[in-house]
């Protein structure tokens, strides 16, 4: 009989204490990917311990990359021989193969990388990146199994982007800072992550200006050196955790990511009724009389982050009112809604744009705007999490409801989030491993 690990998780009150967030997964192993650029060795510090890294270092060393990874630190340096292949036991698990086109052009004239994979939130297509490759001289070949690329050397070009992708924009920026001559990109995006990633490269020798209205420009340069750097606190665990404090009508004190980082969800929150304690080190949340109901679109930075949106669907439930949220930025993004209304959770999806302007899933079958009204009565259950932020949503959801619930696919919750498990049991909450028959 198959068996599969499971999270059994008992409300035990309300959830107190502090919570430290290390850099983010998104973060991490866009830096490990640059890494490969530097002709010495390059240290990535205050890095999570999640899934998500294992991944992305075993692509590495199939690719000739060392890799050494410590409890909070990783170190990369390019090896003497580099493989152009990412092997097809990679394909599907995320979507950092996509990344490494650009710099295995670089090192070695040529690429192929398996299909990508990542969270069922919707298309993500890769027609970008390819483009993107393509203006810039590479000759790529889309396959049913993988992609192909060759260039002798990348040149430098014009490229505007449809929409503001942050993976097209870091796979622009770590293929053009090594391009002869200029590459001046508009429409990118500008998420502390790519600005973080920006930054990494600049330390690594490269030429990159951050210009107004979403334009990079990049001076390729001849070669890259190795560099350090310490990643920001993740920005997804801190308003996750702030939430799991409020959600079960505690109080989450989450030191590591700097308020700059949070500000629409910090007035997101306070708008709610929350009151939002700010220092220097830390931020907390509370809502001593309750939270009412809200608003929300969900739109690139400085918006309003769609990974924001799944413990906020949750934190809806318990406010009082009727809640709207509108996603913009993926239209399957709402694939976990079934396994909070098994929790009891009274949220009902549309097709239609609500809480906001029309997207541009206006007039498409997406399910992108939501309902939900507050206050639910959650129950607890046994559910199957779809991804990784969904996941967490079940958690937050498990932590305020009667009964004892039983999560399954709790690899993906550890896949994006630094040591989950013993977070929440230090804030309180009753959680227990244990194996159950696959369902």
């Amino acid at each position: 009989m198959n068996e599969e690990e499971v999270w059994l998780i008992e409300p035990s009150g309300p959830l107190r204490g502090d919570v430290e967030v290390r850099g983010s997964k998104n973060a991490v192993s866009k830096h490990m990917v640059a890494a490969m650029l530097g002709s010495g060795e390059s240290t990535i510090q205050n890095a999570p311990e999640v899934g998500e890294v294992e991944i992305t270092a075993a692509m590495l060393r199939a690719l000739g990359i060392n890799v050494d990874i410590t409890q909070r630190e990783i170190t990369i340096s390019q090896g003497p021989v580099i493989q152009p292949q990412v092997p097809a036991a990679f394909t599907g698990l995320n979507r950092i193969p996509i990344l490494m086109l650009g710099p295995l052009l670089h090192l070695a004239g040529e690429a192929y990388v398996p299909l990508v994979g990542g969270d069922p939130i919707g298309r993500r297509p890769v027609n970008f990146h390819v483009e993107a490759l393509r203006a810039m001289g590479a000759e790529i070949e889309v396959g049913d199994n993988g992609i192909t690329a060759k260039a002798k050397k990348l040149r430098g070009t014009r490229i505007e982007l449809p929409y503001p992708s942050v993976g097209a924009t870091e796979t622009i920026l770590m293929s053009a800072v090594r391009a002869e001559g200029k590459t001046v990109l508009k429409g990118a995006a500008m998420e502390p992550e790519v600005v973080e990633l920006a930054l990494f490269l600049q330390r690594m020798g490269a030429r990159i200006e951050l210009s107004p209205d979403r334009r990079i420009v990049i001076e390729g340069v001849e070669h890259l050196r190795g560099a350090s750097t310490w990643l920001a606190g993740d920005r997804i665990e801190a308003f996750s955790y702030l939430v799991a404090g409020l959600i079960t009508g505690g109080q989450v004190r989450v030191h590591g990511c700097p308020q700059d980082r949070l500000v629409t969800a910090i007035t997101t929150l306070a708008r709610m009724g929350a009151q939002v304690d700010i220092t220097d080190d830390w931020l907390s949340a509370s809502c001593p009389d309750g939270l009412r109901q809200a608003a929300v679109q969900t739109d690139t930075h400085p918006g309003f982050m769609t990974d924001w949106q799944t413990p906020l669907m949750v934190l809806f439930t318990q406010s009082h009112g009727m809640s709207v949220l509108h996603e913009t930025v993926f239209e399957n993004r709402l694939v976990y809604v079934p396994a909070l209304q098994k929790m009891g959770c009274e949220i009902e999806v549309f097709d239609v744009c609500l809480g906001g302007p029309a997207c541009r899933y206006h007039d498409t079958n997406a399910k992108h705007s939501a309902v939900v009204r507050g206050v639910s009565k959650l129950r607890g259950a046994d559910v199957r999490l779809p991804d990784i932020r969904a996941g967490f949503s079940a958690v937050l959801a498990a932590a305020a409801a009667e009964g004892t619930s039983t999560l399954r696919g709790v690899h993906h919750i550890e896949r994006g989030y630094h040591r989950p498990f013993e977070q929440f049991a230090s804030l309180g909450l009753k959680i227990s491993r244990e194996m159950a028959p696959v369902e």
